[in-house]
């Protein structure tokens, strides 16, 4: 059996402590003993760049905001599929999992962080939300396993009513707000409902291939 190899750690502001694994070819981020990426299963995170590309096909220069870098699954489908006009701003809040991706990670990474559309901050994410108006036709967001602030209980205030009400200004007439989670939130969807938005729940696979498990993309167009 290939042994799973402990590469690194990083400790995430304001929250616990991230580890990164290595198993042959298989790459995996840990937060205590919930997984939280895996390079064997990026189908729902691509999914989450593709469909929400295609809610927004025909903008003129579309400006998107990534929230988690995680191992760029969702940035390198978005670039995949949007043309030389974009912009693509991603906010990752652990400065390590940037230096895992052009460091251990180099060979997922596909020079997708050396593309002249790609914008990278180290910062929360939250903060680029509150302090934009009208900016984004997009906003994706993937840093927990679903709406609720599990890598650091302050993300919290990303799903609540007033960060919901942030992530509206935030966008651009008509732009998508796109939440990714592990499972369905019945409690959640309401949420965005009464913020005023017009939600589609759509129901994906884990593995590019529509196998593995099944994950959650809400699209909540402003």
């Amino acid at each position: 059996m290939v042994p799973r190899i402990l590469i690194d750690t990083a400790q995430i502001p304001g929250g616990d402590t991230l580890r990164l694994f290595q198993r042959g070819a298989e790459w995996s981020i840990m937060l205590g003993a919930n997984e939280l990426m895996n390079s064997r299963l990026s189908g729902s995170e691509e999914a989450l760049a593709t469909m929400s590309c295609e809610r927004i096909a025909g903008r003129p220069k579309p400006h998107l905001l990534i929230g988690g870098y995680g191992m760029g699954f969702t940035l390198r489908a978005a670039l995949g599929v949007l043309g030389k006009d974009a912009t693509l701003t991603v906010a990752e809040l652990v400065p390590a999992v940037i230096d895992w991706a052009k460091g251990p990670m180099a060979g997922l990474t596909a020079e997708c962080l050396d593309d002249p559309r790609t914008d990278i901050h180290i910062a929360d994410v939250a903060t680029l939300i509150g302090g934009a108006r009208g900016a984004y036709d997009a906003i994706l967001l993937d840093i927990d396993n679903g709406p609720d602030g599990l890598v650091r209980a302050a993300n919290d205030r990303i799903y609540d009513r007033d960060g919901l009400a942030a992530a509206k200004r935030a966008l651009r007439p008509g732009g998508v707000l796109a939440i990714w989670s592990s499972t369905r939130d019945t409690v959640f969807a309401n949420r965005l409902r009464r913020a005023r938005f017009d939600v589609e729940e759509v129901v994906v696979r884990a593995r590019a291939s529509g196998g593995g498990a099944h994950h959650v993309i809400w699209f909540a167009r402003a």
